[in-house]
């Protein structure tokens, strides 16, 4: 039996990947030129798998789309984020899955929208 400790500050929650689009940009661009979707998420962080490999350390904007948000309000929040880690065996065959750590939150008011998704009650604890 091994003990393993959580060493993580923020509970993550699963998101539906179908239902959890994530848009990025590089800091020099102005589009959102990268797709792909989350699979978990905390008030620190992403884990989001896109297309093409961006390399540790990168700075980049994300969108992220938040599923069943309320009418009037923007269905997502963006984020500057630092890619934190990049799963090597993906790099070469398709889709690659990534980690980030959100920065600091572009609008005021989104990192507290997102905060209120995860206490709707939608959303499982991830592991």
């Amino acid at each position: 039996m091994s003990n393993q400790i959580n060493r993580r500050q923020f509970e993550r929650f699963a998101l539906p990947p179908m239902y959890s689009r994530v848009t990025m940009r590089l800091l020099d661009r102005d589009s959102f030129e990268f797709e792909g979707h989350a699979y978990d998420i905390s008030e620190a962080g992403l884990c989001f798998e896109i297309d093409k490999p961006i390399e540790p350390n990168t700075t980049v904007v994300m969108r992220i789309d938040l599923p069943m948000h309320h009418e009037g309000e923007p269905g997502y929040v963006e984020v500057f984020s630092r890619i934190v880690r990049v799963d090597e065996d993906d790099r070469e065959f398709g889709p690659v899955r990534l980690a980030a750590s959100f920065s600091r939150f572009v609008r005021f008011g989104d990192k507290q929208r997102l905060i209120a998704h995860f206490c709707t009650g939608r959303y499982a604890r991830a592991a």
